[in-house]
């Protein structure tokens, strides 16, 4: 999910180089070399105002490494980690990617939260010949050679979001949303998807970025009567939003709205209370009925404490540490290069269910589903999509 971003749109459609360049040589100088571990490096916010979304997401991956680890490691080798703090500042993501990448030697890195961060560590990628996992849903318009992009990309939760309240809810629509990217991208996927189930947006309003005052966009929602709010309303933001919408009498049980960017995570923060009736639309969440859901979060509470919760990207970081496990053992090494060729059509059991690396653009073939918030900050599953959703990160607006 892109925050602070501006838009750039990167394809690289150029086949990927072979891994031998003096550049290459410099940065994997002990690929070929016997060793007992491997480093995977973890890029996250642990500090600053995005790590109260993005911290979490380096649990889940410790836990990936723990299980792979116990199991035997990845050829062999066992995964050490190096760790680090992108503090929610650009600037230190691209320079804590260099380290990792230069010093470090890192196989393979999974990281980053926001778009404006991804793009900022995609130089350093790109010029050590690197290999990034983005494990967050986000908005699409990107294709870089050198990152993988495991979570949804918009239109595969726009679309589904927005077919199944027209489906379900009601024909008319109210769009709601922060004031950068992500959303805007989302609604310009939204408004032809509506029109052509036969809907009509009857507003469309955007917020800054940590806006809390949201009385007059409340009073034109209430004036338009619409069937359904589509909201992609970030952060703390949504807070005061769901608040203000309850207090307006437009609570969960009166009023259909439907969120791409609240998960159970985001639900601790609102409010269980205040979210409680309200839509998400998410590849993934805690309350799935599956096996490798059922022992992921056994797993995950065990380790952090019962009271923890999972959201959708943090269950995306985990399945990131699996799906460069897959592919290191595809393609029998470790040089990025050949890691990321051996990820086209990769399969993994995740705990969302079956995902699929798409063969040519490094997203990935998911399910979507809508859930409906309970009094107790989980979700009840009301649909789900019949078959693996292609991504399609660059649909015709």
């Amino acid at each position: 999910m892109s925050q602070f971003s501006r838009r750039r749109f990167i394809q690289t459609g150029a086949s990927l180089t072979a891994y031998g360049s003096a550049a290459g040589a410099a940065f994997f100088p002990s690929i070929a070399s016997a060793q007992e571990t491997v480093k995977l490096g973890l890029l996250h916010s642990l500090s600053g105002t995005i790590a109260i979304a993005e911290a979490s997401l380096v649990d889940a991956e410790k836990l990936a490494v723990e299980e792979i680890n116990a199991a035997g490691g990845v050829m062999g080798r066992k995964i050490e980690l190096v760790i680090e703090d992108g503090a929610s500042e650009n600037p230190i993501f691209a320079e804590k990617a260099r380290k990792m990448l230069q010093r470090d030697k890192v196989a393979a890195i999974i990281g980053c939260y926001t778009s404006a961060s991804r793009k900022a560590v995609l130089p350093a990628l790109n010029q050590y010949k690197g290999l990034l996992y983005y494990p967050t849903y986000y908005e699409g318009q990107e294709q870089d050679a050198r990152c993988m992009y495991p979570s949804q990309e918009a239109t595969q939760s726009v679309i589904a979001a927005c077919e199944w309240m027209a489906r379900e809810k009601g024909k008319t629509f109210f769009l709601v949303g922060s004031d950068y990217i992500y959303p805007r991208t989302c609604n310009k996927i939204a408004k032809p998807t509506i029109a052509k189930a036969g809907g009509k947006v009857l507003g469309e309003e955007y917020v800054p970025l940590g806006h809390t005052e949201f009385s007059s966009i409340i009073n034109k929602i209430k004036a338009a009567k619409p069937d359904c709010i589509y909201s992609t309303v970030v952060g703390g933001s949504n807070v005061a939003f769901f608040k203000q919408l309850r207090a307006a009498g437009l609570d969960g049980s009166k009023q259909v709205l439907l969120s791409t960017v609240v998960s159970e995570n985001e639900i601790e923060g609102i409010g269980k209370d205040d979210a409680a009736g309200y839509y998400a639309c998410m590849g993934y969440f805690q309350s799935l009925k599956n096996p490798v859901n059922e022992k992921f979060v056994k797993n995950f509470k065990a380790k952090y404490g019962a009271d923890r919760v999972i959201g959708d990207p943090m269950q995306v970081a985990y399945n990131s540490v699996y799906l460069w496990k897959l592919a290191v053992e595809k393609a029998k090494s470790f040089d990025p290069d050949k890691v990321i060729a051996a990820s086209a059509g990769l399969e993994l059991d995740a705990p969302e269910g079956k995902v699929k690396v798409h063969d040519t653009n490094h997203h990935v073939w998911k399910k979507v589903r809508v859930g409906r918030a309970r009094p107790d900050g989980q979700f009840d599953v009301v649909w789900e999509s019949e078959n693996l959703i292609e991504p399609n990160p660059f649909p015709k607006l």
